[in-house]
């Protein structure tokens, strides 16, 4: 991994994902979200492969989906990834989501957990893969801030 983010393959839109305004319904954008997290993980080895041997997983405690730019029935995006912060149990990580043509659709900051399946209950990180998230974090700290990260949803009004 380098000091950009980690760039997902295009995803299709699906058909049935439009609402009746004729653009991608809310909803679908967690999942392109979704996807775009689970090929990060397979890729730092901490994904399904590691769901199987290591009976543990992680699992989405929080999600701020901001939706910049409306995608329409024939679309193709991709996600591009950044880890914002990291500790023995958590994982911050920052998506923006793109359009083929290069412009930003959306962006999810989610926070994630750790979890042992065993339980289940949230539990530290194996070393290695703490070690691996920790040193991508490091990385990606040099990526420009974007305005979006650690924002909250607020009226806001004048004095």
């Amino acid at each position: 991994m380098t000091t950009t983010p980690f760039q997902t393959p295009l995803q299709e839109l699906e058909p049935g994902w439009f609402d009746y305004n004729g653009h991608l319904n809310m909803a679908y954008y967690n999942v392109l979200f979704d996807r775009a997290v689970d090929v990060f993980f397979d890729a730092l080895d901490c994904g399904e492969a590691y769901r199987t041997a290591a009976d543990c997983s992680f699992f989405t405690a929080e999600i701020h989906v901001s939706y910049v730019r409306e995608l329409r029935e024939g679309a193709r995006v991709r996600a591009d990834i950044r880890v914002v912060d990291v500790d023995e149990k958590r994982l911050h990580v920052f998506e923006e989501l793109y359009h083929e043509d290069g412009w930003l659709a959306a962006t999810s900051e989610t926070l994630l957990l750790h979890v042992d399946m065993q339980g289940p209950k949230v539990a530290p990180m194996p070393e290695d893969l703490h070690a691996r998230m920790a040193a991508l974090c490091r990385k990606h700290a040099h990526l420009p801030a974007d305005p979006r990260i650690g924002r909250s949803i607020a009226i806001r009004r004048k004095g």
